[in-house]
């Protein structure tokens, strides 16, 4: 069976609020641990009206608090915002309060624009061509190996599983060199989703962590009971996805019928950025997952599924966990 989790940027809805927000994330976390989903992710992102995952190891252990068994961890941190001694501290501390529950997938990309990165960097010295030895030393920090001449407390000997995303070709090659587990963002840049996959595979070098390649994809989730119902809650995200495109972000909108057919230009877009996505009844989502996981043979898929309605949301869950048992 292929492994199924859940990717959650704790979504600020308009009319909501940040507490709200996280509130419905342990909710959420809960509810995906009844439902056998092997993970909860969240990512880093910074300056964005209708994101509340910045501060993302607080968030992490929030919902560790709330859970038991699932694992957690970033889908991800962006190495270059931060010094490697940093995250290895913050994710060996995750690591002693839940052990052998923590994972940490790492990523190169700000999270933000330029002007975010800056007030968060204080620079932009640091740079994203580095993020591979920047890797090597978080590595090392948590093997306690004594190659930095400097000891992580918390981190040193932690059992923090390490994770390299990506939405190129960048982030499969290293993967394959360092023998790690690879995640492509293909629910939200699906573009080099086949080539990445294929350098993974081939370029793998196996490693004391990992004998032989294991692949994740970013599939977007929205389901219902109908695929009416469906497409209607998928407008929200859709009309986020839009909104960042035009440069202008926004918190989580309310539903809005008939959204597709109201873009014009701007639905070919739409559609290549969520190219990854099952937006349907159970029938249909199935039949869609079943035609990506046979496409990409994914390991394991990580779910996106940001929806305006909490409710509809534990749902869309519930039905996409039954298909994937069912696959």
């Amino acid at each position: 069976m292929t492994a199924y989790s859940l990717l959650d940027l704790v979504p600020i809805t308009q009319g909501g609020s940040a507490r709200q927000s996280l509130a419905n994330a342990a909710d959420l976390a809960r509810h995906a641990e009844s439902l056998g989903f092997t993970r909860y992710w969240v990512a880093e992102h910074h300056g964005m009206a209708g994101i509340a995952s910045a501060a993302t190891s607080v968030v992490i252990a929030h919902v560790g608090q709330a859970t038991r068994t699932i694992r957690i961890g970033a889908g991800g941190i962006m190495l270059p915002n931060h010094a490697p001694l940093v995250i290895a501290e913050q994710f060996g501390t995750l690591d002693a309060l839940f052990p052998g529950r923590v994972d940490l997938g790492l990523g190169r990309a700000p999270g933000s624009d330029m002007k975010v990165a800056r007030a968060i960097r204080r620079t932009l010295e640091s740079d994203s061509n580095a993020f591979p030895q920047d890797v090597v030393e978080l590595q090392s920090y948590f093997a306690d190996d004594g190659r930095t001449g400097i000891r992580a407390t918390p981190g040193a000997g932690a059992k923090v599983d390490l994770w390299i995303l990506g939405s190129s070709l960048f982030g499969a090659q290293l993967a394959a060199a360092l023998g790690l587990p690879y995640a492509f963002a293909s629910h939200f840049a699906p573009g080099m989703l086949d080539e990445a996959i294929d350098v993974y595979r081939r370029n793998f070098r196996p490693s004391a962590v990992l004998e032989k390649p294991y692949f994740m994809a970013g599939y977007n989730v929205f389901a219902a009971d109908t695929d009416e119902e469906a497409e209607l809650l998928a407008s929200s995200q859709q009309q986020a996805f839009v909104a960042i495109r035009t440069g202008e972000g926004i918190q989580l909108p309310p539903p809005v019928p008939g959204y597709l057919e109201s873009l014009g230009p701007h639905r070919a877009i739409l559609d290549q950025v969520l190219s990854a996505s099952a937006v349907g009844s159970p029938d249909t989502v199935r039949e869609k997952i079943a035609a990506f996981v046979k496409r990409t043979g994914a390991d394991e898929l990580m779910i996106g599924s940001a929806m305006y309605d909490h409710g509809a949301r534990r749902r869309s869950l519930e039905i996409t966990a039954e298909v994937m048992r069912g696959l």
